[in-house]
């Protein structure tokens, strides 16, 4: 691997943080309107997505914040970018607990939710963006070899494939009216956030699909 210059480091430290700018404003349109929807029509996918979008919000505003710092004093610093590795790793725990907990409540009591048109636009939003976040993230932490940045990429990942486990889960659930469809398609989720959470926590997150 090439030695990055100083100049080189910069543009691509701008870059992620660009990104991460985008993801703020991007989830918190997304959030809000998903969590609007699930809540309306009672499917816990759906909400989760809307949490997932508020926790990756939150990544990418303390991502963002130590980028700037970065910018501005030249260098990282370590012990604070390792601090918010671990808050990273939490939000994806948190998720999990969430999307199991509020699935297997659905399954006991077995409530009907609705079928969500809305939800249905802004997943095929999100499978649409997502997907092209997370690969520009991914490229940017890799040629930094930034575990940080390669965190805020693997947050956007949980984001794509909750967009397709909850977009097919709501599509089948309009076809078929099984009603377990939707929290199973959130223990999915539930596996690769926790898989991710680890791996953050413990520094380990590489560049792969």
């Amino acid at each position: 691997m090439t030695a990055l210059t100083a100049r080189d480091t910069e543009r691509l430290t701008r870059r992620a943080l660009r990104l991460a700018q985008f993801t703020v404003a991007y989830n918190v349109v997304e959030g809000i309107v998903a969590l609007a929807a699930g809540i309306a029509a009672g499917l816990v996918s759906l909400i989760g997505f809307g949490l997932d979008s508020g926790l990756e919000s939150a990544t990418a505003v303390l991502v963002g914040i130590r980028l700037a710092a970065r910018l501005r004093h030249g260098e990282a610093d370590e012990r604070r970018e390792r601090r918010t590795l671990r808050f990273v790793s939490i939000t994806f725990f948190l998720l999990a607990a969430y999307v199991v907990a509020a699935g297997a409540r659905d399954l006991i009591v077995g409530e009907r939710p609705d079928a969500s048109p809305v939800g249905v636009g802004l997943l095929i939003a999100s499978v649409v963006v997502m997907p092209i976040l997370a690969a520009l993230k991914r490229r940017v932490g890799t040629a930094l070899g930034d575990s940080l940045i390669l965190a805020d990429a693997a947050e956007t990942k949980i984001c794509v494939l909750l967009s397709v486990s909850t977009l097919l889960g709501l599509i089948l659930f309009a076809l078929t009216g099984a009603t377990w469809i939707d929290p199973i398609a959130g223990f999915v989720i539930a596996v690769f956030a926790i898989n991710e959470g680890r791996e953050a926590w413990h520094g380990e997150l590489v560049d792969d699909d």
